[in-house]
């Protein structure tokens, strides 16, 4: 049986302005390549590091992948973010405009993936790299998304998780058992990395 950490990516720049991602390719902010950093100092040895194709993701894993000497990043786009349809690249005011009473009736717009569809292939996927992994441990820098996805087949109630948490997961020819959720960065210590300020 495998065990996997899955990971929310490093802070990207649209997560710093509020905007829906999905599958939308915004690169890492300055911060969440710092978090990245930090992340690679607290992980403990993984046989394999793999992410989502999308560049948050894998550069969240190349960074960690580099400072833990694990490598190189198994990539693999079934593990997406899901697709948020006319929301991608809105802010919640915006989708408020464009789209009201949505969000507070729990409504999707046209061409939002829903969590079958997610789960789908982001099993798909951790049962390939659980393959290659085999008895041992993978680190899976995936999306939020991702994570409630995969949580939800577990039986976890939703509950939002930061950039740099996650979840262990053990998968096995049975199933998905969720394991404990960890953050592995420590704000204080990803402020300190912050360049000094002219």
């Amino acid at each position: 049986m495998s065990r996997l950490l899955l990971v929310r990516h490093g802070q990207s720049e649209w997560n710093a302005s509020g905007r829906w991602q999905g599958q939308a390719d915004p690169p890492l902010s300055d911060l969440g390549r710092r978090q990245a950093m930090v992340a690679a100092e607290a992980v403990g040895g993984f046989d394999i590091v793999a992410s989502s194709d999308l560049e948050r993701a894998r550069r969240t894993a190349e960074i960690i992948a580099d400072g833990s000497g694990v490598g190189p990043v198994l990539v693999d786009p079934d593990l997406r973010e899901r697709h948020a349809g006319g929301w991608e690249g809105l802010t919640k005011p915006e989708i408020e405009r464009d789209y009201p009473g949505f969000l507070a009736d729990g409504r999707r717009p046209d061409g939002y993936e829903d969590d079958e569809s997610v789960s789908a292939r982001a099993v798909g996927a951790l049962a390939r790299i659980a393959a290659i992994t085999g008895e041992g441990e993978a680190l899976v820098v995936v999306h939020a998304g991702v994570i409630y996805a995969v949580e939800g087949l577990a039986g976890v109630p939703f509950e939002r998780i930061p950039n740099l948490g996650g979840r262990w997961i053990d998968l096995s020819p049975s199933g998905i058992v969720a394991g404990e959720r960890v953050l592995l960065i420590d704000t204080a210590k990803v402020e300190a990395t912050q360049p000094d300020q002219p």
